[in-house]
C-alpha cells in the first residue's frame, strides 16, 4: 500500500467512495458503446486529409470506415492522449484522471492497477451494461483486478493473430495464400466480436473495446507495398519536416499506413456486424488511437503533436448529427465520464476528465464550448533503463490552436536515452536503425538534434508559423507574454490536479516504485 500513499493523500476518500456502484441517473434505454482503439495508431485517416488538404501522409492512403463513422458522425480536429505511452495513457482513459493520478498506472515497465481507481468499464458492468474486450486494454497483464474486469471479460478465442498482420500474412509467398491469410485474420477480428455478442445472453446493452496492436511495432518490411499497394516514393515531399526524407524512411512510414489500413478494414467488418443485427444506430461508435507512430523520433514517447495527437471520431445518430467538425481540444480521459454519461451514469467526482456529450449534442462545427480552447499533456518514461538508475523524464505540456508550451522538468537528462543503449525510448525498426547508423554523419546532425538532444528547461512554438514545432522560441522576447500566459496555465491545471512534479524534492516519480523496473 505505500506506493499508493500518494493518491489517496491527493484525492481523499472520494476514491474509495466512487468505487461503489453508480445509481443510474437518466432514465430511457441505454445506448451500447464499442470502442475501437488502435494501440500506437496516429493521426492518420483518409478524412483528414479530405478536410484539411495539404501534403501529409494521410493523402496517400484510403481508410473508408474511419471516414463512414466522421461523415455519419463527428471528427475531432484537436483530440489528444493524456499521455504519449500506452499503459500511461490506458490509464487515463479508464479512468477517467490524469495519468499522474493513477499511481503505478502512470509508468509502463513496473505498472501496477490500483482497483481502488474507479474505471469506466466496471462501472457500466455495475449498472446493468455486458462487457468485454478483444487484443490490448491495459498492459501488462490484466489480471483479475485491472480495469476491465480480468480475464471473463475477454474474447480471444479465435485468436490474436490480426495484431501481427503484416507479420503472419507475408509468411505466405504467393499472391492466392496472401488473400487467403487476410481473409482468415479478419474473420478472427469478426468470430471474437461474434463470441463477445454471443455471450450476452441476457440481452444487456454492451460495452465491446476493440484493441488491435497492429499498428504497434514491429510490421513487415514491404508490406505497405505489398499487402496495400502503398507506393513508399508517394510519400515524397509529404513525410514530417523533422525525418529526412529518404526512401527507407519513407518505406517505414508507408509500411505504418498500410496497418493503418488493415485496422480500418477491419473495422468496416465489425461496423458491417452491427448492421446485421439491427444495432448499428444503437451503438455509440468511438475511434481513435493512443498516441503517434512508434519507431521515430519526436513522435511516441514525446509530447510534440507528432506523439499526442490522435484521431478521434464519433457516430450515434440518436445524438449526433451528421457531417460535423468540431475544433474544440479533447484529452482521450474525457472518455470515460463521456461512455458513463451516455449510459445514463453520473461519473464519479474524483474523474478530471470533461465529458464530451456535450459537444456531441451540440450543432454546427468549429469551437462549441469556449471553455476548450487547451489540452494539458505529460509524460514520465516509457522504458524503464533509459536513463541510470531508470529516472524518468519528466515533461509536461499545454496545447492551445496557436501555441504549444512545453516544460522539461530535468533538462540535464537524455530526453530519448543514450547512444550507448541505443535510445531505448524509440522503438525499433527501420527508421531507427538509419539513425543509429548515421549518428556520426554531420550531413544529418540536424536530425540527430532534434530526435535526441538535450532539451532546454522550456519550450514554446508557435504553432501557426510552425506546425511541426521545430523551432523553439521560449527565449524569443516578443513571446515572453505569451509563454508566461501558458506557463501560469500550465501551473494552475497541474496544481489543481495534484500533480506530483509540484512538490519539487517529494516527487513519487522520482523514488521506489517508479524507478525500478518489475520485468
Amino acid at each position: 500500500m505505500k506506493q499508493n500513499h500518494f493518491l489517496y493523500q491527493s484525492i481523499g476518500m472520494s476514491v474509495l467512495a466512487s468505487a461503489l456502484p453508480v445509481q443510474i441517473s437518466n432514465a430511457g434505454e441505454q445506448p451500447n458503446i464499442l470502442f475501437a482503439f488502435g494501440d500506437d495508431l496516429g493521426r492518420y485517416a483518409s478524412i483528414y486529409h479530405s478536410i484539411e488538404g495539404g501534403n501529409t501522409p494521410s493523402s496517400i492512403i484510403s481508410t473508408p470506415n474511419i471516414d463512414r463513422i466522421a461523415r455519419e458522425g463527428v471528427l475531432f480536429m484537436n483530440a489528444h492522449v493524456c499521455a504519449p505511452s500506452s499503459t500511461p495513457c490506458r490509464s487515463a482513459l479508464l479512468s477517467g484522471q490524469y495519468f499522474w493520478r493513477t499511481g503505478q498506472g502512470a509508468i509502463l515497465q513496473g505498472a501496477v492497477w490500483d482497483s481502488n481507481i474507479p474505471s469506466y468499464p466496471l462501472i457500466l458492468k455495475d449498472n446493468g451494461y455486458h462487457i468485454g474486450r478483444t487484443y490490448k486494454v491495459w498492459y501488462p497483464g490484466t489480471p483479475a483486478n485491472a480495469p476491465y474486469g480480468g480475464t471473463q471479460n475477454t474474447f480471444e478465442a479465435r485468436g490474436t493473430d490480426f495484431c501481427r498482420f503484416s507479420q503472419t500474412v507475408l509468411l505466405k509467398t504467393s499472391d492466392p495464400e496472401i488473400e487467403s491469410e487476410k481473409e482468415r485474420l479478419f474473420n478472427e477480428v469478426v468470430g471474437n466480436f461474434q463470441d463477445f455478442l454471443n455471450a450476452n445472453t441476457s440481452n444487456k446493452p454492451f460495452c465491446y473495446w476493440w484493441g488491435p496492436w497492429n499498428t504497434h511495432r514491429e510490421w513487415q518490411q514491404g508490406s505497405g507495398k505489398k499487402l496495400w499497394n502503398i507506393n513508399p516514393d508517394d510519400l515524397i515531399g509529404k513525410m514530417p519536416p523533422s525525418l529526412p526524407d529518404l526512401p527507407e524512411i519513407r518505406e517505414d512510414f508507408a509500411d505504418y499506413l498500410g496497418e493503418v489500413m488493415a485496422f480500418d478494414y477491419a473495422l468496416g467488418l465489425i461496423l458491417k456486424k452491427l448492421e446485421d443485427i439491427g444495432q448499428l444506430d444503437n451503438t455509440v461508435i468511438v475511434v481513435s488511437g493512443d498516441h503517434g507512430i512508434p519507431g521515430f523520433p519526436r513522435a511516441k514517447s514525446n509530447l510534440y503533436n507528432f506523439g499526442t495527437r490522435v484521431p478521434l471520431a464519433v457516430r450515434y445518430p440518436a445524438m449526433v448529427h451528421a457531417g460535423r467538425t468540431i475544433s474544440d481540444f479533447v484529452n482521450l480521459m474525457d472518455l470515460a465520464p463521456t461512455f458513463l454519461e451516455l449510459g445514463g451514469i453520473t461519473p464519479p467526482a474524483v474523474m478530471t476528465g470533461k465529458s464530451i456529450v456535450p459537444l456531441l449534442a451540440a450543432s454546427g462545427n468549429g469551437q462549441i464550448d469556449p471553455q476548450r480552447t487547451f489540452v494539458v499533456t505529460g509524460f514520465e518514461r516509457h522504458v524503464a533503463a533509459a536513463r541510470e538508475g531508470n529516472l524518468p523524464y519528466p515533461v509536461r505540456a499545454i496545447t492551445t490552436t496557436k501555441y504549444k508550451y512545453i516544460r522539461n522538468f530535468t533538462p540535464e537528462r537524455w530526453p530519448i536515452g543514450r547512444k550507448d543503449n541505443n535510445f531505448p525510448d524509440i522503438d525499433g525498426g527501420p527508421t531507427k536503425t538509419w539513425y543509429l547508423n548515421n549518428y556520426c554523419n554531420t550531413n544529418y546532425q540536424y536530425y540527430m538534434d532534434l530526435a535526441f538532444g538535450k532539451r532546454s528547461y522550456e519550450e514554446l512554438y508557435d504553432l501557426e508559423n510552425d506546425p511541426y514545432e521545430l523551432d523553439n522560441v521560449a527565449e524569443n522576447i516578443s513571446y515572453k507574454t505569451v509563454k508566461d500566459e501558458l506557463a501560469h496555465k500550465l501551473d494552475s491545471v497541474l496544481t489543481a490536479t495534484n500533480d506530483p512534479r509540484m512538490q519539487p524534492g517529494l516527487c513519487v516519480f522520482e523514488r521506489y516504485p517508479y524507478t525500478v523496473s518489475n520485468q
